[in-house]
């Protein structure tokens, strides 16, 4: 009998009384583990070799977890602070042993929670007494002995709670992988007993195999096609990004030029400018992601001081302002904008790139941020879809159809309109889309024409009709997402994003 190298030198390391891993095998043979794996399979179908396979699982400590293991988990170091303050007698201060732990950050309500899940103590009115007989032994803790043995490749020995426990913290991570295991049959052993040749495969015919005239002579390796493979997954467009270069070129193709700015902005370009009253509740910190940075000195000064006189005293003699407080201070300060209207304004005002004159149509596929609740349709950081157009005697019908011009692109014909309050546009609405799955109404942007106290302080002097649409809502209706959170963040679900199909 002749066979490959590999596999010849595979077959004489094989053993028919102890099972070997590939990985031993392969170790052993200086081999590369598929090019073993692979003569493994092959010699199993010639039933020279048997393959046995099992899932093992894998545990190692995250950096956090090796953190704690060398300089003690936050509650252990909570406890030893405690009793060494003598906080078994009587109760000591929480700021105290906080210190004395060198907790810090996060570590501290790591420490606190988990000192009491323990029972090392009980904490009260700020002060820390310890408890006579905890839950845990302090110097025996299961969780720290974990992370000893996780360290030391101890993890089997360990018991699943435990370690369920520390990757609900963070603290290991385990991965489960495929091992395969070879044992010699009796045809193997018999074989061998026989003797097998070497015998000398070509992979691949070469110029030289060709012109010599030696591919007649050699004898070449056969492939199993059928054979397992490791799935590999190649770089991709991402299916929101890919969507955001197909808005823009749709964009583009309707006579629509593209904006840019800056993420972080004065609070005056995301919300002085568009008649925002600087407390309206919106304008918080519940709501908005404000910035410790210097405040921004570079405003046009003339451009404050109308929007200033907006707020306070309307537009036109019969303008009314909010009649609130208004401080330059406020407007000056950065935040992450909360929506791309703060491009809109730079450019409606001719601060990005000089004074426009009608008709003008500009948009921008740009993230915003914006402090809400995360849901299947919120995000703190999501894609908007700006756009306005400058025209003379615009009206809402103009504004309608542009909606159903943009979203007819994209295979979206069942739009509805609901009249919406604005500070900035009048008249206003919402626009919603049914989702193709649930049959739900979905919000998928917010619009309107842009208000005299708007457009007056920025030295516009004919209409202006704007909205803001969310791209992430676009990709519910077009490819059936019930989850935002599905498609990009940290609850991504790569397999749908490795899969998805492309809609045009």
């Amino acid at each position: 009998m002749r066979l490959p190298e590999t596999q010849l030198a595979l077959l004489e390391a094989a053993s028919a009384t102890e099972t070997k891993t590939v990985a031993q095998l392969a170790e052993e043979l200086g081999e590369d583990p598929a090019a073993v794996t692979r003569a493994a399979f092959e010699l199993a179908e010639e039933g020279l070799l048997a393959v046995e396979e099992h899932v093992a699982e894998t545990v190692t400590l995250t950096e956090e977890g090796r953190r704690y293991r060398e300089g003690g988990l936050p509650e252990l170091r909570l406890r030893t602070a405690a009793a060494e303050a003598g906080a078994d007698g009587s109760a000591v201060e929480m700021g105290q042993l906080i210190g004395d732990a060198e907790l810090d950050g996060p570590e501290v309500d790591i420490a606190l929670s988990n000192f009491a899940r323990k029972g090392y103590g009980e904490i009260d009115g700020g002060a820390v007494t310890l408890a006579d007989d905890p839950t845990y032994d302090p110097d025996a803790d299961p969780e720290a002995e974990a992370l000893e043995a996780v360290a030391n490749d101890e993890a089997g020995y360990l018991d699943s709670g435990v370690l369920d426990r520390l990757e609900s913290r963070g603290l290991l991570e385990r991965t489960e992988t495929t091992v395969r295991s070879v044992t010699l049959t009796d045809e193997g052993v018999t074989a061998l007993m026989e003797g097998v040749e070497a015998a000398e495969t070509v992979g691949a015919i070469t110029p030289e195999l060709l012109t010599s005239g030696e591919w007649t002579d050699v004898e070449f390796a056969e492939y199993n096609v059928e054979a397992d493979a490791e799935t590999t997954y190649g770089g991709k467009e991402h299916i929101l990004r890919r969507t955001a270069n197909r808005v823009k070129d749709v964009l583009v193709g309707m006579g629509f030029r593209e904006m840019e700015g800056p993420h972080a902005d004065a609070d005056f370009w995301i919300n002085d400018c568009l008649f925002m009253p600087q407390d309206h509740p919106a304008r918080t910190h519940w709501d908005r992601f404000a910035m410790d940075v210097p405040p921004m000195e570079d405003l046009p000064e003339d451009l404050v001081e109308r929007v200033e006189d907006a707020h306070r005293n309307g537009v036109g003699p019969d303008g009314d302002g909010y009649h609130s407080p208004w401080d330059e201070g406020f407007a000056r300060a950065v935040a992450l904008r909360g929506h791309t209207t703060s491009l809109s304004m730079r450019y409606l005002s001719g601060h990005a790139v000089g004074d426009l004159e009608p008709p003008q149509r500009y948009f921008s596929v740009q993230k915003v941020y914006r402090n809400d609740t995360l849901d299947p349709t919120h995000l703190l950081e999501f894609f908007q879809i700006e756009g306005w157009v400058m025209a003379e005697e615009l009206s809402v019908r103009d504004l309608m159809g542009t909606f159903t011009e943009f979203y007819e692109q994209f295979g979206i014909t069942d739009l509805e309109f609901k009249p919406h309050y604005n500070p900035y546009t009048e008249p206003s609405f919402e626009l919603f889309g049914k989702h193709p799955e649930t049959g739900e109404l979905i919000e998928i942007g917010n619009s309107g024409i842009f208000r005299e106290e708007v457009l007056s302080p920025l030295g516009v002097e004919c209409d202006v009709m704007a909205w803001g649409l969310a791209l992430e809502r676009l990709l519910m209706l077009m490819y059936g997402f019930e989850d935002i959170r599905d498609v990009h963040g940290t609850l991504c679900d790569l397999d749908l994003l490795r899969n998805v199909e492309v809609v045009y």
